[in-house]
């Protein structure tokens, strides 16, 4: 997309406010009380809410007058560094654009290990290095927000995540860049998955789940009610009575282009809007797809992440642990765009995130 002339206009703009930036703020009510903020406004109709003390995650999404991102019943709610056993991670599960799992172990729990579910990561809060301020005024069009996440104990872990969100203002996208590095002085288990959750009305019936590759069951539960050749799990279906609904994962082998970029994501050709998931196959080999798809909690997610989400247990059996040494680092890329043009959104479905 062509950068707008009229931002660099230095006799038009006082404020960058005007156009865009970064707004940061504390909530002051709810279960949100004292959590820190960032809203995020791109300049391109696309807005989010960036969670600084949730491991600086990704709340509220909107594009122009449409919600992107499922958020629970719960929505924005202070940390809880304790939720780590069992189930308890879901009790301060906001839901969100975008949710961090791990970052030693991902999926459901290993009760016998003492790990819960999708690890401690989004239950830290962030210490903010840096935030860049657009100045269209100049044609500096960038902006972003820098922080460092710990997931560390004594005598234990030690990993630091430190996060770059950023952009550019006049375009519907948002750019992640992760670095995973292991401060401790012992080897470490590393496990990583962005739980990328969306929600009505990006999700509604019919809208099409977008992917090139292989898809199966995980074969629990539901799973396979849901990811079976006798119908077409790639469609979001109506919202169903959660008495009966199903709810699962598929596990997909994504296909890369020739660089090596996986795209995914969703679209719904009736509106028409879409978001699509770039990534380097090569960082996150592993794509899930959960529908969970129960009247008045009506959730597509697509994960991208080192591991399928089987819990660091299954992943060491499996031998597709990663273990990073001490000082070693991991980097992670990946952005999501927004699609709002008619052709633009059945020409993505029509690729098969082929670009």
């Amino acid at each position: 997309m062509a950068q707008r002339k009229s931002f660099c206009r230095q006799d038009r703009i006082n404020h960058h406010s005007q156009i865009g930036g970064i707004e940061t703020s504390v909530q002051d009510n709810g279960p949100a009380r004292g959590v820190r903020i960032a809203w995020i406004n791109t300049g391109s109709g696309l807005r989010y809410k960036v969670a600084v003390d949730r491991g600086l995650d990704i709340l509220d999404a909107f594009y122009q007058q449409h919600s992107l991102a499922w958020i629970s019943h719960l929505g924005l709610n202070a940390p809880r560094p304790d939720a780590h056993q069992g189930l308890e991670w879901l009790s301060s599960f906001g839901g969100g654009l975008l949710t961090t799992c791990g970052l030693t172990h991902v999926g459901a729990p290993d009760n016998d290990e003492g790990r819960g579910l999708h690890g401690r990561i989004s239950n830290q809060p962030a210490e903010v290095e840096s935030i860049i301020q657009p100045d269209p005024a100049h044609g500096k069009l960038d902006y972003g927000i820098t922080a460092v996440i710990k997931e560390s104990r004594v005598f234990g872990p030690c990993l630091e995540l430190r996060r770059t969100i950023s952009g550019q203002l006049g375009q519907p996208r948002i750019d992640i860049k992760d670095t995973v590095t292991n401060r401790g002085p012992a080897p470490t288990p590393h496990m990583i998955l962005y739980h990328i959750n969306f929600g009505w009305p990006l999700v509604d019936e019919g809208t099409d789940i977008v992917y090139r590759g292989k898809c199966r069951s995980r074969g629990e539960g539901m799973d396979d009610k849901i990811f079976n050749n006798q119908q077409n799990y790639r469609r979001c279906p109506a919202p169903m009575d959660g008495a009966t609904a199903p709810e699962g994962c598929g596990y997909i082998e994504a296909t890369p282009d020739a660089k090596g970029i996986c795209r995914a994501g969703l679209a719904n050709a009736k509106i028409p809007l879409a978001v699509v998931i770039e990534y380097r196959k090569k960082q996150m080999p592993c794509l899930t797809n959960w529908q969970h798809c129960w009247k008045n909690e009506y959730i597509t997610a697509v994960e991208p992440g080192t591991n399928f989400p089987t819990g660091q247990a299954q992943a060491r059996r499996d031998k597709k642990l990663i273990t990073l040494q001490p000082g070693q680092n991991r980097n992670y890329e990946f952005n999501l765009t927004v699609l709002a043009d008619k052709r633009e959104v059945e020409q993505f479905i029509k690729s098969g995130g082929e670009k």
